[in-house]
C-alpha cells in the first residue's frame, strides 16, 4: 500500500470573503460624490449663495418690502384684490349685489341686468381704448372696487355717494367712461 496516493484529493477553494453590502453602498456614494457639481470647491460657493439669499429674504420682509423673489402683488384696494376674496366684503355691497341695485337703473343702459359686483370685478375684457366699448367694462370694474374702498378703507378719497354719481355720469360717452376710469383706477391704486 502506498502512504500516498496519486490520487488526488478534490481540493475545496477557501471561500472569498462576503463583500459587506455597507462597502458596496460606501463605494458607490464615493463614486456618485466624485461629481464635479458637488465638488470641494463648488459646495461652500451654493451654501454661502443660499445664506445670502435667505438673509436677503429675511431682512427685506422684516422691512416690508418683498426682496428679489417676483412677487405678483396688487394694492388693497384693486378689483382684482376685491375679487380674489382675500378680505370680507362690507355689508352694504355683498358680492352677490346686482350693478343695477347699487348703482341705479341708469346701469341697466350699458350692463346686463344680472351683472354682480363681483362678476364685474373678475372681467378680463377692459382696457383703456378710448374709442373701444371694453372702456364701460373698466369703468364697471374700477367703480365697484372705489365703491368697496369707500366703504371699507377710512381715508379712501371719494364718499359711496360721490362713487355713484360719478359712474352715472361717465356713462354718457365713452370718452367721460375711459376719463372716469383712469381716475377710480389711480385712486384705487394708491390706496392702502
Amino acid at each position: 500500500m502506498e502512504p500516498f496516493s496519486k490520487r488526488s484529493v478534490p481540493q475545496t477553494k477557501a471561500p472569498k470573503p462576503r463583500e459587506n453590502i455597507l462597502s458596496v453602498i460606501r463605494v458607490k456614494a464615493m463614486a456618485r460624490s466624485r461629481c464635479p457639481c458637488l465638488s470641494n470647491r463648488v459646495f461652500p460657493l451654493l451654501f454661502i449663495f443660499f445664506v445670502a439669499a435667505f438673509a436677503t429674504v429675511v431682512s427685506s420682509t422684516a422691512d416690508g418690502r418683498p426682496g428679489f423673489l417676483y412677487t405678483r402683488s396688487r394694492g388693497r384696494c384693486t378689483p382684482q384684490f376685491w375679487s380674489g376674496e382675500r378680505e370680507e366684503w362690507p355689508r352694504m355691497a355683498p358680492q352677490s349685489s346686482l350693478v343695477s341695485r347699487i348703482f341705479g337703473s341708469r346701469a341697466l343702459e350699458r350692463y346686463d341686468i344680472s351683472l354682480t359686483l363681483l362678476q364685474a370685478m373678475e372681467r378680463n375684457d377692459d382696457d383703456d381704448d378710448v374709442g373701444g366699448d371694453n372702456v364701460f367694462s373698466s369703468l364697471m370694474k374700477q367703480s365697484a372696487a372705489a365703491l368697496l374702498n369707500s366703504y371699507a378703507r377710512e381715508g379712501f378719497p371719494y364718499s359711496a355717494w360721490e362713487v355713484k354719481t360719478l359712474f352715472i355720469q361717465a356713462l354718457v360717452s365713452h370718452r367721460a367712461a375711459a376719463l372716469q376710469a383712469r381716475k377710480f383706477s389711480s385712486v384705487n391704486e394708491a390706496c392702502t
